[in-house]
């Protein structure tokens, strides 16, 4: 029963980690700080702080570190960190946190699709699991378009009562249908950007067996290209590096709680429970992030935000589903393969043994 407990409590921990990223992102930005700049201080935060696991679990098993798997590391820091972490904040500053955590249901079905494109995955819409797979993965695409395109009316309102850093947010942009390419457009393609990332990754693992220094490095050289950027960026503005206290309390959240505390507590799980089990816990994300943006940002919750959010994550468990009973038919193929063969190396045992009986019967007459 323990077993069960421990990683089912752990998931919502970090489902809501998360989504407290989402909500204090949001919140700093309305306030002025630089996107670039944020994610520079987030990086540099999330090296120091996973450094530390790299070199107490890992000091006496790293293996050698070969160029190529360098390239390989630095190229899941630019994919996987950079490019995934800028497009998904710009287009957080540009929508709300509500969507950009909806928009994070994509990704296993992102995922299924570049890896179609590069046939590691087979369709196979003959199997159920195969059908599942492919209408999940509409789904969530269709819930991501209404999410992005459709507004509607409001279904709930803002809360009377608001946190008093969020009070600029309710005469900033609540329209989050406004700007649809700086806003949900970009969500998306981090999402995109990030399932690339899934399926590059584990070359990663396989040539370098050691995790935690693998993420410090991609971490550390995220911390370099964010920093350029933001250089180049702010480059007449000195002041855009200025931290006050929300602005620190957001930095250290984001490097600490959403980067190291939450990638330790999410891998712990993967190993114990699988990915498809963490994966199942996507949607708390949404949930826990529509809670705190209406009463901590005072955004309000529109019905095409309900109807696509509920779409995406129908479409989300139908492809976990799929995905699931694929790895089960898998797994029961290979049992028969395997009884099948041992079937075989049996009965050619048997007429292995009769064929020697025979011959020392022969030898005695």
């Amino acid at each position: 029963m323990g077993e069960d407990v421990l990683p089912l409590l752990l998931m919502v921990v970090v489902q809501l980690g998360y989504a407290g990223t989402a909500i204090i992102s949001k919140l700093v930005m309305d306030e002025g700080m630089d996107p670039y700049v944020h994610l520079s201080y987030r990086q540099i935060l999330a090296t120091i702080s996973i450094a530390p696991f790299a070199y107490f679990f890992e000091r006496e098993t790293r293996p050698k570190l070969t160029p190529f798997t360098l390239f390989l590391i630095f190229l899941c820091s630019v994919l996987g960190v950079t490019a995934m972490q800028m497009t998904c904040i710009i287009g957080l500053k540009n929508s709300t946190a509500t969507i950009t955590t909806a928009m994070a249901n994509l990704i296993p079905a992102n995922t299924f699709l570049l890896a179609l494109i590069c046939r590691l995955e087979k369709l196979g819409l003959k199997t159920k699991a195969g059908q599942a797979k492919m209408i999940g993965t509409i789904m969530c695409i269709g819930g991501a378009m209404l999410l992005s395109l459709y507004h509607g009316k409001v279904v709930i309102g803002k809360l009377g009562i608001h946190w008093k850093y969020s009070q600029h947010n309710n005469t900033s942009k609540n329209n989050s249908h406004g700007n649809f390419f700086n806003g949900p457009f970009l969500v998306i393609i981090s999402t995109m950007v990030y399932s690339l990332w899934l399926i590059i990754q584990p070359s990663v693992n396989k040539r370098y067996a050691a995790p935690y220094t693998s993420t410090t490095l991609m971490f550390f050289m995220a911390s370099l290209e964010c920093a350029i950027v933001a250089i180049c960026v702010n480059h007449d503005d000195k002041t855009a590096w200025s931290l006050n206290p929300i602005r620190a309390i957001s930095v250290l959240y984001n490097g600490i709680v959403s980067s190291a505390l939450a990638l330790y507590l999410a891998t712990w799980c993967i190993k114990r429970k699988g990915p498809l089990y963490v994966s199942m816990f996507l949607p708390l994300q949404l949930i826990f992030s529509a809670f705190l943006s209406w009463t901590l940002l005072g955004e309000k919750l529109y019905i095409g935000t309900v109807m696509g959010s509920i779409v995406t994550v129908i479409g989300l468990y139908s492809f976990l589903w799929g995905k699931k009973k694929d790895m089960n038919d898998i797994t029961v193929q290979v049992k028969e393969e395997v009884s099948k063969e041992k079937k075989r190396l049996t009965n050619f045992d048997s007429e292995l043994q009769l064929s020697k009986n025979s011959d020392v019967y022969s030898n005695s007459r």
